[in-house]
C-alpha cells in the first residue's frame, strides 16, 4: 500500500533528504483568509460571536460559553469504570513524569557582591484546547492540564467543541477527564473561535466577564492552527501543529506485524497523517506492506487509514544500512519515532531529531499517546529539529533577577562604560558613572 523511496546506493545531504522524504503538512496559508474574519469578529464581539460561529460550524448552540458545574459533575459520575480507571492511571503516570521536570531557581554569584538569579515563574492563566472532531480526546486533556498544574499555573480553562448529541456541551468523556483533574472551567467552544476567545476574552450574553489567557496550547485542525498564527501576537502558543506522523526505523529483526499495526495506528487519526518506515531490508519492507494490506480493513477507521497510507506523505524508505537510516530519520525529524533494530537502545541514543523516541518492540507509539507518562503534544512537520513537545517548561517563564551591591558595580563599571561607548550609546555608561561621579559639576561651571 505504501509507496517506495529507494535511497540505496545514493549519498544525499540534509537539504536533499528534506526535499526527498515524504511529509504531511497543513496548508495553513490556504485558510488564513477564511479564519481571519472569525478571529476579528470574536475580538470585537467576544463570546456572542464565538457562540454564533459554533452554531454555524458545529450545528449546535450551547446554553452558555461556560459548561455548568453540574454538567461536569454528572459526566464524571456517569463515566464507566474501565474508562475512569484508565484515566486515573494515565493521570498518575503523567504526574510522575512531569513532576520530575520542575525547575528550581538558580542563584549565581558572578563577582563578590554581584548576584544573578534565574527565577522560574508560571504563566498566570492558560487556555488548553482539546479537539472534538473525528475522535474524542480525553488523553489530550491530561497532556495539557498535568504539566500546567505541575508548573503552578494559577488559572486554567479547557475549551472543546460543543456536541449536538450532548445538548451542546463538549463530549462527556472530555468533561469527566476535566473533573478528575480538578478543572472546573470548561468552555463549549471549538475551532478557530475558541482560540480567538481565549486570546481576547470579553463579556458573555449575560454580562459575565470571560477572561482571556496568556498562552494557548493543544492540538487542533488547520483552522485552529491558523487562528493560533493570527493570535500569537496577543497570546503565546505552543506550536503550529500539523497532521500527526510516525516514522519507524527498523531492520529485519523487527516483527513486521508489530510495525504494520504501529503504522496503521497513527494513520487512523487523519487522512493526512503520515506513516513512514525506514529500513535496510527489502524483504522486511515487503512483509510489512503485506501485513498492512491484510490487517487495516479490520479497523474502525479503515477508509481513513487507507487514504493516509496511500497518500504522498506516507512511504517506505529503503536505505543501505541502519547508519544511513539514522541520518534519514534525523533529517525527517518525526513527531513520533520508533526504533526497532537489533541494537534499539544504542541506535535510539544516537537520534538527535524527534518529538519523542520509542525504543524497542514493547514501546509502541500508542503507549506514549495514553499512558507512558510522557507527553503526546509534540512538534510535527520537521519542527522537532528545533522545538520540543509540551512540558512543564511550556508554562514557565525564566526571569533574571540582577542584584549587585555598590562595590560590585564599581568594579565592573569600566567594562560597562567601554562597551557603551563602543556601541555609541554613551548614556548607558553615564547611568553607571553617575553613581560614582558628579556628572553635573562640569555643566555648572
Amino acid at each position: 500500500m505504501l509507496s517506495r523511496i529507494d535511497l540505496r546506493g545514493r549519498t544525499l545531504g540534509t537539504a536533499e533528504l528534506r526535499r526527498t522524504l515524504p511529509r504531511g503538512a497543513a496548508d495553513v496559508d490556504s485558510v488564513i483568509d477564511t479564519v481571519r474574519p472569525v478571529v476579528e469578529a470574536v475580538r470585537e464581539h467576544g463570546p456572542t460571536a464565538a457562540l454564533d460561529y459554533g452554531e454555524k460550524f458545529d450545528g449546535v448552540r450551547p446554553g452558555s460559553v461556560r459548561v455548568p458545574a453540574d454538567v461536569i459533575a454528572r459526566a464524571a459520575e456517569e463515566l464507566d469504570k474501565d474508562t475512569r480507571d484508565a484515566l486515573v492511571e494515565a493521570i498518575r503516570r503523567a504526574r510522575i513524569v512531569h513532576s520530575a521536570q520542575k525547575r528550581t531557581d538558580t542563584v549565581t554569584e558572578v563577582a563578590p557582591g554581584g548576584f544573578v538569579t534565574e527565577r522560574w515563574v508560571p504563566v498566570e492563566r492558560v487556555g488548553l484546547y482539546v479537539p472534538g472532531g473525528k475522535a474524542v480526546y480525553p488523553s489530550s486533556v491530561i497532556m495539557n492540564v498535568v504539566p500546567a498544574q505541575v508548573a503552578g499555573v494559577g488559572s486554567l480553562v479547557v475549551s472543546s467543541p460543543p456536541q449536538a448529541d450532548f445538548d451542546g456541551w463538549p463530549h462527556p468523556t472530555i468533561l469527566a477527564a476535566c473533573s478528575l483533574l480538578g478543572v472546573d472551567e470548561v468552555w463549549a467552544v471549538g475551532g478557530a473561535q475558541a482560540v480567538a476567545l481565549m486570546a481576547y476574552g470579553g463579556q458573555d450574553p449575560e454580562g459575565a466577564e470571560v477572561e482571556p489567557v496568556d498562552i494557548v496550547t493543544g492540538p487542533g485542525n488547520v483552522y485552529v492552527t491558523a487562528a493560533k498564527r493570527l493570535c500569537r501576537s496577543v497570546v503565546g502558543i505552543d506550536s503550529e501543529a500539523g497532521p500527526t506522523e510516525i516514522a519507524v526505523l527498523a531492520d529485519e529483526s523487527a516483527d513486521p506485524v508489530h510495525v504494520a499495526y504501529d503504522l496503521i495506528s497513527q494513520a487512523e487519526h487523519d487522512p493526512n497523517a503520515a506513516s513512514v518506515l525506514v529500513t535496510d531490508s527489502q524483504t522486511f519492507a515487503d512483509a510489512v506492506d503485506r501485513e498492512i494490506e491484510a490487517r487495516y480493513e479490520v479497523t474502525l477507521n479503515a477508509d481513513r487509514v487507507r487514504e493516509a497510507l496511500e497518500g504522498p506523505q506516507s512511504a517506505i524508505v529503503l536505505v543501505d544500512g541502519i547508519e544511513t537510516g539514522l541520518k534519514v530519520v534525523d533529517a525527517y525529524a518525526a513527531e513520533h519515532l520508533e526504533v526497532q533494530t537489533r541494537n534499539s537502545a544504542a541506535d535510539a541514543a544516537r537520534v538527535r531529531n524527534a518529538g519523542a523516541i520509542f525504543v524497542g518492540a514493547y514501546s509502541p507509539v500508542p503507549l506514549g499517546d495514553y499512558a507512558a507518562g510522557s507527553n503526546h503534544v509534540l512538534p510535527t512537520s520537521g519542527t522537532a529539529r528545533h522545538s520540543s513537545g509540551l512540558s512543564v517548561q511550556t508554562f514557565l517563564r525564566g526571569i533574571h533577577v540582577v542584584d549587585y551591591d555598590q562595590a560590585a558595580l564599581k568594579e565592573i563599571a569600566p567594562t560597562v562604560i567601554a562597551l557603551a561607548d563602543a556601541e555609541r550609546l554613551p548614556a548607558h555608561g553615564e547611568a553607571v558613572r553617575a553613581r560614582f561621579e558628579d556628572l553635573t559639576a562640569g555643566e555648572e561651571q
